[in-house]
């Protein structure tokens, strides 16, 4: 899925927009930690130790996670340079519509 699908796009945007997004490994890291992440997207060409590591504390933190987009493709939504990982922050209805929205495109 190199390109996200233009609903996930906007979602993702949107957030941006409304200040819902923790962007990078640092930022998603530390949005797990203070328990704020409701949602986190890894992208697709992430090295699988970075997939593994994300997996791993979204199961210990209880939070949903999926693994979908490139890079190149996650960074272009919240108008910043690749990103390998985002965490939706704050806000459980952005977080379940774009679980939502992937779960449909994984189908």
């Amino acid at each position: 899925m190199e390109k996200l699908d233009r609903k996930l796009a906007s979602m993702l945007s949107l957030c941006q927009r409304a200040g819902c997004i923790a962007s990078g490994e640092e930022g998603t890291e530390l949005a797990l930690k203070n328990k704020k992440a409701k949602l986190v997207i890894i992208a697709d060409d992430a090295s699988e130790n970075t997939k593994k590591k994300f997996l791993n504390k979204t199961s210990f933190y209880k939070v949903n996670a999926v693994v979908c987009g490139s890079k190149n493709a996650l960074g272009t939504c919240i108008g910043k340079p690749d990103r390998t990982v985002l965490a939706v922050i704050n806000n459980d209805s952005f977080a379940d519509k774009i679980f939502e929205l992937v779960q449909n495109l994984l189908l």
